[in-house]
């Protein structure tokens, strides 16, 4: 039977270790750990609650940046919530470095309306750069977040694109066809009919080929060119449709990959090839596999369907022909960050999302979960994980309903939910 539930899960995970006193978060961990695999996230980590949640200082900017922050303010609001200190490395591929681009792009269009320039030069962009992290971090942002969006100063400048002047880009460009095919984007139909972004490719070649100096390689200047393009299109439409759809594009990048990092899987292989004659042994080595996927990254539900597809295809080239997610009843909530063992995973929206701050709540965003849907194993004709565009996948990009229950929650399991991880869970179940 289909139910709706909702997980209230308030920044208070200092209570940590006197609420959860029935489980060590060494049993969390699996027994057998794969190698290389990456280094595992344990949702242990929040501030005292005596102290605030965004703890807001004012920094010392350099005075040599010709960017106006304090007219993008909610813009760079929205950015340091979603690159929260804790939660931005697990947030970095789906959230925060996404939001981070489109705040860089919006910034740089809007300078572009004074200056008539889509780049700063070398010098500058460092200041900015600088001044924006000391403003991020200030407002409770990860300090490592540059590192963590492998952004640099020199993402700020024109780098190999030749045109950066804004009347000899609307020159070259078909200025009014770009803006026709970008300015109200659907975020579900463009990934797949790709107008807004062929638009782009087709502005970003145009300028490229003005270069006097040849690359051997012409596509990292197209695609430098590209971030010129978006400053353009940001520096045309209002900032909140230009953050929507900068964003989209991104996502559309984003949930075609899964960002998951899979170890071997000999041992899996060795316990589940061919008729699986001891299937205790498999799905447990499975689950242990798989307790390790579920400590890298928080994932879409269409990157999950990647995920799905890859790990099986992996499995098949070792011989394994049996469906064992179906055996194990692997789900695909299976392969994004758990709360705890007690506790569901998180499915983030395959659509863009922005996390959220209360002043009672703290730091929350919202987790599509659409339920127990079982993690499809491919067939074996499949060469590459499935398609975001395949129309028989059943797992919409908007959820069609959400709803906050809390009292639903004995305290046990509040009190449980409050110490493990900062964010707010609303499980959104399902679709017909």
């Amino acid at each position: 039977m289909e139910f709706e539930l909702a997980f209230i899960v308030i920044l208070q995970a200092a209570f940590l270790l006197s609420l959860c006193s029935a489980e060590k978060h060494e049993d969390l961990l699996p027994k057998i750990s794969p190698d290389a695999s990456p280094q595992p996230f344990l949702p242990f980590i929040a501030p005292s609650p005596m102290v605030p949640f965004i703890n807001r200082t004012t920094p010392k900017l350099s005075g040599l940046c010709s960017l106006n922050f304090s007219a993008s303010e909610s813009l760079i609001e929205t950015t340091s919530y979603n690159c929260w200190l804790v939660l931005a490395p697990v947030l970095a591929d789906v959230m925060c470095c996404p939001q981070l681009d489109a705040t860089l792009a919006i910034l740089l269009g809007e300078s572009s309306k004074e200056s008539g320039l889509l780049a700063l030069n070398g010098t500058q962009s460092k200041h900015c750069l600088s001044d924006l992290e000391k403003i991020l971090v200030a407002r409770g942002a990860s300090n490592e977040l540059m590192k963590i969006c492998s952004v640099r100063a020199s993402n700020l400048t024109a780098s190999s694109c030749p045109i950066i002047d804004v009347n000899e880009f609307e020159s070259l460009v078909d200025a009014s066809k770009l803006l026709v095919a970008c300015e109200k984007v659907d975020p579900v139909k463009e990934c797949c009919e790709q107008n807004c972004q062929n638009a782009i490719l087709d502005a970003a070649t145009k300028i490229a080929l003005k270069a006097s100096e040849p690359l051997t390689d012409n596509s990292e200047r197209i695609n430098d060119c590209r971030s010129v393009v978006h400053r353009w299109l940001a520096s045309k439409l209002d900032p909140s449709r230009a953050k929507e759809t900068l964003r989209g594009l991104t996502n559309c990048n984003v949930n075609r990959v899964c960002p998951l990092v899979f170890p071997h899987m000999r041992h899996i292989g060795n316990s589940c090839r061919d008729g699986i004659s001891n299937q205790t042994g498999c799905c447990l080595a499975m689950e242990n596999y798989v307790s390790h996927l579920q400590k890298q990254s928080l994932v879409t539900n269409l990157q999950a369907l990647d995920c799905a597809s890859t790990m099986g295809l992996k499995l098949q080239k070792l011989n394994v022909t049996k469906n064992l997610f179906s055996i194990c009843h692997i789900s695909l909530k299976d392969f994004s960050i758990q709360v705890a063992s007690q506790v569901s995973g998180c499915l983030l929206p395959s659509l863009p999302s922005d996390a959220i701050f209360d002043n009672s709540t703290g730091i929350s965003f919202t987790c599509d979960l659409n339920d127990n849907i079982p993690a499809p194993w491919p067939s074996s004709s499949s060469q590459s994980p499935a398609s975001s565009c395949n129309k028989t996948v059943r797992i919409p990009a908007l959820p069609a309903a959400a709803s906050s229950q809390p009292s639903l929650y004995n305290e046990a399991v509040n009190r449980l939910v409050i110490s493990v991880l900062s964010m707010v869970l609303l499980i959104l179940l399902p679709l017909s």
